[in-house]
């Protein structure tokens, strides 16, 4: 077996499951705040059984079936916050609205395309996870959608492969990884860090398996020479 099939192969990573149900909270309608799965449950190419979401054009659909989000950021967050305000909310998962947690498992080493068995799924690995002003008013942090996104702490969005039954007790195990794979940071860091550099945008439109809505946004900021607003998404406001 070559030696980066072995390393595939290796890659295994234990997780815990979360699904939600729409409610008002924090001041909107959302499914940010999440449970435990503790029995087996489906998985559709569009999600979790039973797990919804409040605002369709922004969450869920076949790029964005799942999110997963790196439990050791929990206490990167714990680290740059409480000491600010005693009356903080503790972070800690699934605090980002995640599906999967996992420890092992960062921006760093993650790539765009990767694939993993699931239990009876395969999920892929699809996009960056775009922060909104919606976590700034959960965490009662004015800017924290910001901070992820510079950062690039923003977790990652999954399509499904093959739905199936998955539990509790299933591990990650990866099974595909692309040729001169692109991590989810090194996807962040090309599209916000210098959004307007040509090379950035050609690699974004050409890579594998990246949601097309990045690529459409790469090539719409070539024939323009403009960067979209993020402060709406990001602030709420111009």
């Amino acid at each position: 077996m070559p030696d980066s099939l072995l390393q595939i192969s290796r890659q295994t990573h234990k997780v815990q499951i979360y699904i939600g149900q729409v409610k008002h909270h924090y001041g909107f309608d959302s499914a940010i705040d999440k449970e435990t799965v503790n029995t087996c449950i489906y998985l559709s190419e569009l999600g979790l059984e039973n797990d919804t979401t409040a605002d369709k054009k922004y969450h869920g659909g076949l790029e964005r079936a799942l999110h997963q989000y790196p439990a050791e950021h929990y206490s990167f967050w714990q680290q740059v916050f409480s000491p600010r305000n005693n009356k903080q909310p503790r972070f800690e998962a699934p605090g980002m609205g995640e599906n999967i947690s996992a420890i092992g498992m960062t921006e760093e080493n993650v790539c765009i395309g990767d694939q993993y068995q699931w239990g009876e799924a395969i999920i892929e690995v699809s996009q960056p996870r775009l922060p909104c002003f919606k976590l700034n008013t959960r965490w009662n942090v004015s800017d924290i959608s910001v901070q992820m996104q510079t950062l690039s702490r923003c977790g990652w969005l999954y399509r499904v492969i093959k739905p199936g039954m998955i539990a509790q007790s299933d591990e990650l195990h990866l099974i595909k990884r692309l040729e001169s794979a692109t991590t989810v940071k090194q996807v962040c860091e090309l599209f916000f860090s210098e959004p307007l550099n040509k090379a950035n945008l050609i690699r974004l439109i050409e890579m594998p398996a990246l949601t097309p809505i990045w690529g459409e946004a790469a090539s719409k900021r070539l024939e323009t020479n403009t960067v979209e607003n993020w402060n709406f998404r990001l602030l709420d406001h111009p």
